[in-house]
């Protein structure tokens, strides 16, 4: 791998616990006490701090931390003609029974289109504030799907889903395309459905929905591929896989072994940012099917937590994945973000910061 092009030995998933500031200016817009340029405002000065934050700990991929966003997916999904949001799903997790918590339901109801530029202005900002690589984290496609399955696709606009699929992909297409022509060269697709797949409950509410869960990955990753055609060789695409990120607890567990050989093999991206920091991602062993011309980085720092993990620990993890893969074609980050929703996980800016700062260290000492 390069090292002036991502991804890079230390790298980060994206969001980041949202300021004080930010959050109050969200409930006075809300409140209709600021308008939507003097939130924007705020927005903008906290990005700005944020990504000198996390310049000055030596990250090089830098992001707006989803200081805009109220959900990782749903603030970028609903702006595509066609979806809206509702209600909420039901499901049995650790968020279920921790927070009472399960996410709002995405439905489709009318025919799929890119309507606007979604993300471009956003990175336009950050582009503007950042002296690093600005990074771009987007909602893979297959969360339109995943879910709601069938039911949850109006029948009349799309009696053959084959259509949606191709209809879905183009509003990709087109978004890409506009973020490539703003200058973006770094986009993350984060997609918690490939991991939901390797969850036996999951796999089990899919064939309840009607789905094969033995077939969604080579589907999701048609759809995936269908969505990046075309792209521009110089353009970095990396996906995250996660298991679930609400106030620190999750929704899904199992190993990447039921998707291995399709995510590792079909998926057309450049890089994978996997969760690895506790048992319930299991081993490494389905990195064995990881080609040569990819990159595995290892989220072996847990976002949920306090606890500082050591450097000598990640070391020894990362040496273990290098069984199976070159470490050169390994890199190390936090397992997810650390505020995949406005609410943010139960730590504090300063563990976030010192997570980042030992992401940072630890690669310097295991790539040297």
């Amino acid at each position: 791998m390069s090292p002036t092009d991502p991804p890079f030995r230390s790298d980060q998933v994206g969001s980041l616990l949202r300021p004080q500031v930010v959050l109050d200016a969200r409930e006075h817009f809300a409140n209709g006490t600021i308008t939507a340029a003097e939130k924007r405002a705020v927005e903008d000065a906290a990005i700005a701090r944020a990504v000198k934050q996390v310049e000055a700990v030596g990250m090089r991929a830098v992001t707006d931390g989803e200081f805009r966003r109220t959900w990782f997916h749903l603030d970028f999904l609903e702006q595509l003609a066609g979806v809206e949001v509702s209600g909420a799903i039901a499901a049995s997790s650790n968020a279920a029974e921790t927070v009472h918590f399960t996410p709002p339901r995405l439905t489709v109801t009318g025919p799929l289109r890119h309507m606007r530029d979604i993300q471009v202005d956003d990175f336009t900002y950050l582009a503007g504030v950042a002296t690093q690589t600005p990074k771009v984290s987007i909602p893979s496609p297959t969360m339109v799907h995943f879910r709601g399955g069938r039911a949850a696709i109006d029948i009349e606009s799309y009696p053959d889903l084959d259509i949606f699929f191709a209809d879905l992909a183009q509003c990709y297409r087109d978004e890409i395309a506009a973020l490539y022509a703003a200058g973006c060269r770094y986009i993350q697709l984060d997609d918690t459905n490939l991991a939901y797949l390797c969850d036996p409950k999951m796999r089990a509410g899919a064939v309840e929905r009607g789905d094969d869960p033995n077939e969604l990955p080579r589907t999701y990753a048609a759809l995936i591929n269908e969505a990046l055609k075309g792209r521009p060789a110089d353009l970095t695409v990396g996906i995250h896989l996660c298991r679930g990120n609400f106030r620190s607890t999750w929704f899904a567990e199992g190993g990447y072994e039921p998707v291995a050989e399709v995510l590792f093999g079909d998926l057309d991206v450049d890089t994978y940012f996997l969760e690895y920091d506790d048992e319930r991602s299991g081993d490494f062993a389905p990195l064995r099917f990881v080609p040569a011309n990819k990159t595995v980085v290892l989220g072996l720092i847990s976002s949920k937590i306090s606890e500082l993990e050591s450097i000598d620990l990640l070391a020894a993890r990362v040496d273990e994945a290098a069984k199976y893969v070159p470490l050169d074609q390994l890199c190390l980050s936090p397992q997810c973000g650390f505020s995949s929703t406005v609410h943010g996980n139960d730590i504090t800016e300063d563990v976030q910061w010192a997570k980042l700062r030992l992401t940072v260290d630890a690669a310097n000492h295991i790539w040297r």
